[in-house]
């Protein structure tokens, strides 16, 4: 089945949550992939500090991978035009709730803010309900 390990679950929270204090101590600004990323294409404003953001969510994973040697299994689907639906529909989703989950979920809900913790909701229920669907309709992609 699945096998859970909470301390690197917990060490993980932990990094996630002093980097979006560091982001924002730093930049004044609150730390929201989705925005971020719109900001790096459509602003010139803060567009190196969100260049060096966003590449640094790629190197970390990356060194990770290559400091800790772990055996990582991972497939999202054959099929390139599900990856590219899949694409637009979470970019529509996210520029119609104002956000993503790294915005809402993280720097949102522990803001109390009533429209990041709905978003948020709203986020892990379709999830939910997607899994739900593709597992037990039989929906292979």
């Amino acid at each position: 089945m699945y096998n859970f390990t909470p301390i690197p679950s917990l060490i993980g929270g932990i990094i996630i949550g002093i980097s979006v204090i560091i982001f924002f101590y730093t930049t004044g600004r609150l730390a929201g992939i989705s925005g971020i990323f719109a900001n790096t294409i459509l602003n010139k404003k803060n567009r190196i500090s969100n260049l060096l953001f966003l590449i640094g969510l790629v190197i970390g994973p990356l060194f990770y991978f290559n400091i800790s040697k772990v055996q990582i299994n991972f497939e999202i689907t054959n099929s390139i035009i599900l990856i590219f639906i899949a694409g637009f529909l979470v970019g529509l989703g996210t520029r119609m709730s104002g956000g993503c989950t790294s915005g809402h979920g993280i720097c949102g809900i522990s803001r109390f803010s009533i429209r990041s913790i709905v978003a948020t909701i709203t986020f892990i229920a379709s999830g939910v309900v997607t899994v739900f669907i593709l597992q037990n309709f039989g929906i292979h992609l």
